[in-house]
Formats: C-alpha cells, sequence, structure tokens
C-alpha cells in the first residue's frame, strides 16, 4: 500500500506563501534542490490543487528550465514521468501529459488509489492537504522549515485538524533550511 506524503515548503512561522500571495523565498539551492529530487523520484503519483499545479506544470511546459543545469534536467525528467491528479473546478483543461483533471476531492477514491498503486503519492498544496488531513488521509509529512518569518499568508497545515507527529528522520541544509519527516498519528473529538 503507498502512502499519501504532504510535501510542503513553509516559513518559520507556518505559512507557504506570504499575504501577498508570493513564494519567491522558498527557491532552493542545490544541496536543497538535490534532496528534493530524490524525494519526488521515490513517488508515482502528485496530487495538486489548480495553483500548484500551474507552479508546477512548467517542468514540462518550459524546456528551458531543463536547459539550465543538469539537476534541473533530472527533476524535469522526473516530473514529467510521474502521474498528476488536478483537482480543480475553474481549470478548463490540463497541459501537460500523464494529467487528469477531477472536479472534487473524493476521499475514497484516494484510499483506493493508495491500495493499488505500489509508489508513494505526494500532495501539494495547503488547501487541497487540509482534504487529505481531515479525512484521515495523509500518512506523512515532509516539511521543510525555511529561515524566514513572511508575517502571515496561507498557512502551511489546516488549523481545524488535531495531529500528532512521530518524527522519523530530520536533515539539516547549508542555507539554514530544515527537513523534518513525520508520520502521522489521528485523533478524532
Amino acid at each position: 500500500m503507498a502512502h499519501l506524503i504532504y510535501t510542503a515548503n513553509s516559513s518559520l512561522d507556518g505559512y507557504i506563501e506570504d499575504r501577498d500571495g508570493k513564494f519567491d523565498w522558498t527557491v532552493p539551492d542545490e544541496e536543497y534542490f538535490r534532496f528534493i529530487s530524490n524525494l519526488v523520484r521515490e513517488a508515482g503519483t502528485y496530487l495538486y490543487g489548480r495553483r500548484m499545479y500551474e507552479t508546477m506544470m512548467v517542468w514540462e511546459t518550459d524546456p528551458n528550465l531543463a536547459a539550465e543545469s543538469p539537476l534541473r534536467r533530472d527533476f524535469a525528467e522526473t516530473w514529467q514521468a510521474a502521474n498528476k491528479i488536478v483537482y480543480s473546478k475553474t481549470l478548463e483543461r490540463v497541459s501537460t501529459r500523464k494529467t487528469q483533471l477531477e472536479r472534487g476531492f473524493d476521499p475514497e477514491a484516494i484510499r483506493q488509489l493508495k491500495e493499488t498503486v505500489e509508489q508513494n503519492i505526494l500532495i501539494g498544496g495547503a488547501e487541497l492537504a487540509a482534504h487529505a488531513f481531515r479525512s484521515g488521509l495523509i500518512d506523512e509529512c515532509h516539511l521543510f522549515l525555511l529561515p524566514i518569518i513572511v508575517g502571515g499568508g496561507k498557512p502551511s497545515l489546516p488549523d481545524d485538524v488535531r495531529l500528532d507527529l512521530d518524527l522519523l528522520e530530520e536533515r539539516r541544509f547549508g542555507s539554514g533550511v530544515v527537513f523534518f519527516r513525520y508520520q502521522t498519528r489521528f485523533f478524532r473529538s
């Protein structure tokens, strides 16, 4: 059975975007980017909300990114090889291969997906992940804590879920970024 893994870059004060919707402060250096590339390589499917998909689809639609370095080419190839499911009520069509569009989040469909695929599933985008957290579907959290305080914006984690975590791994990068890998334990009231 595959694990559903929530992956997010977060400011020290817990936001994935600042108040203006910007996340340019999350651009990884080479060490951090190599680590991320190896993490995503282990997954066979990515679940995205519309905005996260539109951010990530450039790894297929903009060949200039892959041409910048062997590391970026490797990431682009890895991203393109994975299956992608995009959840959006407003997106008219997808622009990348191996991508399907779903209008609504169906927890039972995700449970079935977890049971039928061999490789892990990554979920990106805080709003989409919140649905998965509330449905008890998240098995692990891969959180990258960046050394910045942005003072507000979009929270990296939902505020209406009780969730205890077991630390499985941590890693510090030269840039000051810290990676935490947690296994989840849900408590329902």
